[in-house]
């Protein structure tokens, strides 16, 4: 039904006007103009004709059933006319009409109604509150835009209908064209997901570009964006990822934004492509439309300009690229046909003078040599530069390679009829070189997702019946949070390593378990309102002997009576003093889209201060894992830094594995907090030092 919509036999237009201004009369004239061949059916009661066309009083009086209904009337009388629709056997309809759920609570109320009415007839909407829809190759254009998509190769589709019109305007400028364009409005039905699916099945698209703001269902989006970015880049600029921003989103179209973490770590899992700014959006999707991604990370550089070389260099070392390295037969080939003065080492420098002869030899000689995976090709416009003669010359050799072939003509209005060149001859170009290699460098990350082999998921022995009976005995309390003593039951259930602890509820407890776990010890308050121990002087750690023992008992107790009167104090835990060792933050977060999100990193106190975290998507495979500590800065000091032993990584990557498993177990723990998880020397193991388990209202 939803490929339909951009390939329908016949459109009714409901709201259909000539009236200079009016959104039907934009709808209807784009319509027309496009060259769509179809039959258009303008409906209005207030008209016989509009623009030369018969008009009808209603879809019911229509002398066929249209394939599709654009809709444009008021917001309140949108439900009667998708009821209507829905009597005449309409199956797919586009509500351009704003004033639902982005309008407050009575527009909640009414798109809610909507829903149901369209549901009820089993009618596809695209919208509410959208600007429309467009194919270039059916031909059709049923949006209220003032500017006609050019025809290309990439879809577009934008929660925002203003953003659309923006995208449509610029896209000229950067020499994009499009396939599809999809103002996706307030998602009440069609979503992003939805149409992943039709435009993956598209065979004029090649790359899929999106304005979000959030997904409608993070859990479906994973699954069909992880399929379809297999055969299609998928480029996104995601909206909403600063606390203002998601407000403003809330207010916009009243989507869920979700966790920027997660979103860049579903975005990771699934291949999409993530687009920083509305400009790094068309770059990328010009890049990706126009070349394949490099199989290599080694570039090559031609310029006519030192300075840009220099910046090229330093940008690709920044981006984790490498200039490639010349091989002997390529510099001596350069060598006998570039002036003395030239470079003939990477990059290569033409000289300034160079012509269209030059600028060929140099690109077909780092083409062909065999350690060169790609070729970002500079020029500056200077006194003897001919910019279109070697936008010919640099199209010419680009048609004889595989390599991937960016460009960057540095000079605006003096090189836009070489851009021109470059644009037919689908070799990118930008106007600074960093852009390039920015783009180059997103191609090469999407090349690595494509290589990426399905890893299995690692899955380990664990008592599940234990650890449901310890959360079902806390909701009997009516708690949602775990103590520590309760979470280490918990993560023992599931394999994981704790240091040896045990609670007492009076002083003598407490010596008796100290004395048969052997000082040096650690004592901390045992409550289950007070969470965070340390924030009330709740923790004495280095305890020696039995009369600093009981000044330690005294001590956290009293602290915690003074700090939170309130709270039932259980008594003390008594724990090993473990010896000293890296320190991590294991945790866990579930997120309300993509469900639970991991994170490690540096633990201890810094955590929050430093803020050297990593995140992924329960569950990882061992590989995933092992990728978020080495992402942590501080993953050299757990390699051993400056003569330090190193750390037990694979321990502390089994640890990962096994609370992804517990959390995709249950889906009742809303949070988990493993601070610090102590890494001891390699092959030595981890100890989980203290634990914190939230479980969902």
């Amino acid at each position: 039904m939803l490929e339909e919509l951009f390939k329908p036999a016949s459109v009714a237009v409901i709201g259909a006007s000539d009236k200079p201004g009016k959104v039907g009369t934009v709808v209807l004239e784009n319509i027309i103009k496009s060259g769509y061949t179809g039959k258009v059916f303008p409906v209005n009661p207030s008209h016989e004709r509009v623009m030369g066309l018969p008009c009808y009083p209603s879809v019911a009086r229509l002398p066929e059933v249209p394939e599709l209904a654009m809709v444009i009337v008021p917001a309140p009388a949108v439900q009667s006319v998708i009821e209507e629709c829905g009597e005449r056997g309409v199956r797919g309809a586009v509500i351009i009409s704003a004033g639902f759920k982005e309008s407050g609570r009575e527009g909640y109320r009414r798109e809610a109604e909507l829903r149901r009415a369209a549901e009820k007839y089993d009618i596809r909407v695209l919208g509410p509150n959208c600007l429309g829809l467009a194919d270039t190759y059916t031909p059709i254009n049923a949006t209220f835009a003032t500017r006609a998509p050019a025809v290309g190769r990439v879809a577009f589709m934008s929660q925002s209908g203003a953003l659309c019109t923006a995208v449509l305007s610029m896209s000229e400028e950067y020499g994009l064209g499009f396939s599809r364009f999809i103002s996706l409005g307030n998602k009440m039905d069609i979503d992003e997901s939805d149409m992943l699916e039709v435009l993956e099945a598209d065979a004029n698209t090649s790359v899929i570009s999106a304005y979000l703001e959030g997904v409608s269902d993070g859990k479906r989006f994973l699954e069909v964006a992880s399929r379809v970015s297999r055969t299609k880049p998928v480029v996104v600029f995601k909206a909403g990822i600063t606390q203002a921003g998601a407000r403003a989103v809330s207010s916009h179209t009243g989507t869920l934004a979700g966790s920027e973490n997660a979103y860049v770590a579903a975005f990771r899992r699934c291949g999409v492509v993530r687009a920083e700014t509305v400009e790094e959006l068309y770059a990328l999707c010009r890049g990706f439309s126009s070349q394949h991604p490099p199989k290599g990370t080694n570039v090559a550089v031609v310029t006519n300009a030192g300075g840009p070389g220099i910046i090229t260099s330093d940008a690709l070392e920044r981006s984790g690229l490498s200039l490639a390295a010349l091989g002997e037969e390529t510099t001596q080939r350069l060598r006998e046909g570039l002036p003395e003065a030239a470079s003939v080492y990477n990059p290569v420098d033409v000289l300034g003078d160079a012509g269209e002869d030059r600028y060929r030899l140099a690109v077909e000689c780092v083409l062909a040599d065999p350690g060169v995976d790609a070729l970002i090709v500079i020029l500056t416009p200077q006194a003897t530069t001919r910019a279109k003669e070697t936008a010919l010359a640099l199209a010419a050799c680009a048609g004889e390679t595989e390599k991937t072939v960016l460009a960057a003509f540095m000079g605006g209005a003096e090189v836009a009829e070489a851009e021109a060149v470059l644009r037919k001859a689908n070799i990118p170009c930008f106007q600074y070189p960093e852009d390039a290699v920015n783009v180059l460098r997103r191609m090469k990350e999407y090349r690595d997702f494509l290589s990426r082999r399905a890893d299995t998921q690692v899955r380990f022995d664990a008592d599940k019946g234990k650890a449901m009976k310890v959360m079902d005995a806390v909701r009997a309390q009516g708690r949602k949070e775990l103590i520590e003593v309760e979470a280490r039951e918990v993560l023992s259930a599931y394999g994981l390593p704790v240091a040896r602890t045990v609670l007492a509820t009076n002083l003598e407890e407490c010596i008796k378990a100290a004395r048969g776990m052997g000082y040096p010890v650690v004592v901390k308050i045992a409550s289950p309102q007070i969470l965070h121990k340390t924030d009330v002087g709740g923790v004495v750690v280095g305890i020696e002997n039995t009369d600093d023992l009981i000044t330690a008992y005294e001590r956290v107790t009293s602290n915690a009576r003074r700090f939170f009167p309130s709270a039932e104090i259980w008594g003390v835990l008594v724990q090993e003093m473990l010896p000293p060792s890296h320190e991590l933050i294991l945790g866990m977060n579930r997120d309300r889209q993509f469900g639970p999100l991991l994170m490690v990193g540096l633990g201890g106190i810094y955590v929050e201060v430093l803020k050297d975290v990593s995140f992924r998507l329960a569950p990882v495979s061992e590989e995933e894992a092992r990728d978020m500590i080495r992402e942590l800065k501080s993953y050299w000091l757990l390699r051993g830094a400056r003569g330090e032993s190193p750390a037990d990584i694979d321990a502390a990557v089994e640890c990962i594995l096994r609370v992804s498993q517990m959390v995709t177990d249950f889906e009742n723990i809303s949070e988990l907090d493993i601070n610090p998880l102590r890494v001891l020397e390699n092959g030595k193991g981890c100890l989980a030092a203290d634990a914190r388990i939230v479980l969902e209202e």
